[in-house]
């Protein structure tokens, strides 16, 4: 199925705000009707290539899927370091046989998620990074104010469901056949503080099939997360995106 991502609505009309926040594009009133709703700036990524922090636990198949399309001329961006929260996992030696920068910092290692945390994203300064794509990374992170909207996130559902704590990996997709359901997909998000918490700037949706296991919807979903997480960053750093309340929207156009 289609990717389902915002869709910009009829309004009557719409006035723009000059924004005094650093790194940001302008705030917008939209008024639909009797009803007004301001839309929040998001960052500016007008830098171009656009340099990405890939956070990963595992076996590094989404780092993969990413240099591919920033190799083949579809996403205006670089790989400026990746971080992974486990030594002995599959994507650090993807990353070096990429020949990218790579930091490890154990999980383990750390006695807090703060203290974790921080070094997680003192790495990502360091390497001046201005986006960050959590790429099946498995440890919980504390998400800094200077980093506030500029983390992504893919799940391997539809949220809201079969998601939050304890929610990962074939554990989604296990639910998601004890439950009966008929449809799944994945969503890609702005991560913050919580599970799988933050607002949703693209979904894309596939069949569940009588005949499914855990492992044939997983591979029918990662098909198609490996479209949909980049085409979602690249909507995300082409500036037509803006937020409203807990909404990815379409940024409107000047009046």
């Amino acid at each position: 199925m289609p990717p389902v991502g915002s869709q910009q609505h009829p309004r009557a009309g719409i006035s723009r705000l000059a924004s005094g926040l650093p790194h940001s594009t302008h705030e917008f009133i939209i008024r639909e009707g009797s009803r007004t709703v301001q839309t929040q700036p998001l960052p500016d990524f007008s830098r171009r290539p656009v340099r990405l922090g890939v956070l990963i636990s595992g076996g590094g198949t989404t780092l993969a899927n990413f240099r591919e399309f920033i190799e083949s001329g579809k996403l205006e961006a670089e790989i400026a370091v990746v971080v992974a929260s486990r030594p002995d996992c599959k994507g650090v030696a993807r990353a070096a046989e990429a020949g990218l920068p790579c930091v490890v910092h154990g999980r383990r290692q750390f006695d807090s998620v703060d203290s974790f945390s921080g070094a997680v994203f003192e790495t990502l300064r360091r390497h001046d990074v201005d986006l960050v794509l959590l790429a099946g990374f498995l440890s919980l992170i504390q998400i800094p104010d200077d980093f506030a909207c500029r983390v992504l996130n893919i799940h391997p559902s539809l949220i809201p469901a079969f998601c939050g704590r304890g929610w990962y990996g074939h554990h989604v997709h296990e639910g998601v056949l004890n439950r009966g359901a008929r449809i799944s997909g994945c969503t890609v998000h702005l991560a913050d503080n919580e599970y799988d918490h933050g607002p949703i700037i693209l979904q894309e949706a596939v069949p569940v099939l009588d005949e499914d296991t855990a492992d044939t919807l997983a591979a029918r979903v990662f098909e198609v997360e490996c479209r949909a997480y980049p085409e979602a960053v690249r909507r995300y750093i082409s500036g037509e995106l803006a937020r409203q309340g807990n909404r990815i929207v379409r940024k409107p156009d000047p009046a």
